[in-house]
Formats: structure tokens, C-alpha cells, sequence
């Protein structure tokens, strides 16, 4: 088992290589997200990918260098713990990473995979109306990938930013799918009503700057 440390940084021209590589839907996050879905499948453990990588799959094309999911406590258990003295999934295409028991780092692409477990708050972690969904339920597949649908990703991200003064990019983010799906004010009905009232206060700074 290797314990691996951060990633050493990019130069200029290496981040681009990859960014462009991203946008494309090719490059080293693609293909582990591949394996990733993949391995975990072949497990039997239940997933859904969240994050900036859910963003991308429902139609906002940023740049993301790691991906998050989400795993039950006991899905969490059987991909980073050893299990009757067997080797646990980490210790094939996975490397822990120092300092946390929720996060490793592929062996071949190097890409960083978070784990966030069900029943986590957003935000400033203080219990909410609002949490992270079981992977069984709030799921879209696209492209044979789990990605949690697009009101739930909206939902956590607005109770992000709004309990978080460090996450207020959620809220931007949100304002950004709104452009980009052409969402309307009803679809504020689709989400819990802890966090509608924001929904359509980023709707209309929207509607109030159209060409931005």
C-alpha cells in the first residue's frame, strides 16, 4: 500500500493539456471516473458522483481536477477498509491519501476521489432541511454513470452557500446552471422549500443581467 501525498502542482502549460483534455470528455479524470464506476459496480457499491464532475455531466463545462461521490457509511466501509483479511478496493487501482480516511487517489491517472457519505450536511455541516441523499435514491444515470439529478445538486448547492461564507461559488454555480438549462421560476417547486426563496433570488439577478 502506498500512502500518497498532494499532487504536485502543474505548470501552465500542463494544466491547460488537461483542461482542454477535460472539456473534451477525454483525459486522466474521464478514464478513472470510468474505472472508478467500473470498480465500484463490479463491488456491488452503491455510488452517486457529485461535485464539479456532476456539474459537467449536467451541462456546466468547468474545470474540475478531482471527483467527489457519495457512499453510504457502510459503502465507505467496503472501498477503504480490509474486509475477512481481503484486500479492500484501495488497494488495487486506489492509493489512501495522508491525512484522511475519506479520500485516495487513483494509481494509474493519479486524479483525487473524495468520498462524502449520506446524511452529511452542506454548507457549514450544521444540521438542515437539506443533506446528502442516499446513492439509491436522488440518481440519474448518463452515459452509463450514477450522477445525482439535477434538483438534488441544485439543492446542496444553494444550502451550501447559503449556511457557508467560504462556499458562496455554489450560489454562482447555481445562477450558471440556471443560464445553461434555462431553468424557470418553476422549477423552484421541484426543491425543498428550505432553499426556494434563494433559488429565485439567483433566478432573478439572472433575468434582471440576460447577456451575462
Amino acid at each position: 500500500m502506498t500512502i500518497t501525498a498532494a499532487k504536485s502542482t502543474l505548470s501552465v502549460s500542463e494544466a491547460y493539456d488537461e483542461a482542454c483534455q477535460y472539456l473534451a470528455g477525454t483525459g486522466p479524470l474521464h478514464i478513472t471516473l470510468e474505472q472508478l464506476v467500473a470498480d465500484l459496480k463490479s463491488h456491488a457499491i452503491d455510488y452517486v458522483v457529485i461535485g464539479g464532475v456532476a456539474l459537467f455531466a449536467h451541462g456546466l463545462r468547468r474545470v474540475t481536477d478531482n471527483i467527489d461521490i457519495v457512499l453510504t457509511a457502510e459503502g465507505l466501509n467496503r472501498f477503504v477498509t480490509p474486509v475477512g483479511g481481503k484486500a479492500p478496493l484501495t488497494l488495487s487501482n486506489y492509493d489512501p491519501v495522508f491525512g484522511s480516511n475519506k479520500s485516495v487517489r487513483s494509481v494509474q491517472q493519479g486524479v483525487m476521489i473524495n468520498v462524502i457519505t449520506t446524511g452529511e450536511y452542506p454548507g457549514d455541516g450544521k444540521p438542515k432541511p437539506v443533506s446528502v441523499p442516499d446513492p439509491q435514491t436522488g440518481a440519474v444515470e448518463i452515459d452509463g454513470v450514477r450522477f445525482v439529478t439535477l434538483e438534488k445538486l441544485i439543492e446542496l448547492k444553494l444550502a451550501s452557500g447559503m449556511t457557508a461564507p467560504d462556499r458562496l461559488k455554489d450560489l454562482a454555480d447555481v445562477q450558471e446552471l440556471i443560464k445553461v438549462r434555462a431553468l424557470t421560476a418553476e422549477f423552484a417547486e421541484q426543491l425543498d422549500p428550505y432553499v426556494r426563496a434563494k433559488f429565485l433570488d439567483l433566478y432573478d439577478a439572472v433575468k434582471q443581467n440576460p447577456k451575462d
